[in-house]
């Protein structure tokens, strides 16, 4: 089952889909100022048949505004999609996926490109070993 991911920001959105079988995660193009109208878009142009966005939780486990907002988000592409939408704890995605950038020796102004696509990865790849 492919699997879109979205870590959700406020600037920049990264996406993220799994292959047909779940076994590995590919980046795709972020979005400036992505809506639920465009995850949509994205999520149809790519196949998917499930969609995760990563919830940000505080790091005691509680939501703030920006989970309140990604809960938001997750009820209107409810509405628009005929298929799963769930949310996915992303605490530390953003620091994990910087972590794997720096590691394949990207500079900070590359890092800073990929890093939400990267973050998106992680959510998705944390969803995926869940699955199964």
């Amino acid at each position: 089952m492919k699997v879109l991911a979205i870590d959700l920001g406020t600037k920049r959105s990264g996406f993220a889909i799994s292959d047909p079988a779940g076994g590995f995660a590919m980046a795709l193009p972020t979005l400036e100022d992505a809506t639920a109208v465009d995850a949509a878009r994205v999520a149809e142009e790519q196949g998917a048949e499930a969609v995760v966005v990563g919830l940000p939780l505080n790091m005691s486990g509680t939501a703030g505004p920006a989970a309140e907002r990604t809960m938001a988000f997750v009820d209107e592409l409810r509405c628009l999609l005929n298929i799963p939408v769930d949310t996915w704890d992303e605490r530390l995605s953003t620091s994990e996926g910087e972590r794997r950038l720096r590691e394949h020796g990207l500079n900070r102004k590359e890092r800073a490109k990929r890093s939400d696509a990267a973050a998106a990865i992680v959510i998705l790849e944390s969803y995926l070993r869940r699955k199964r």
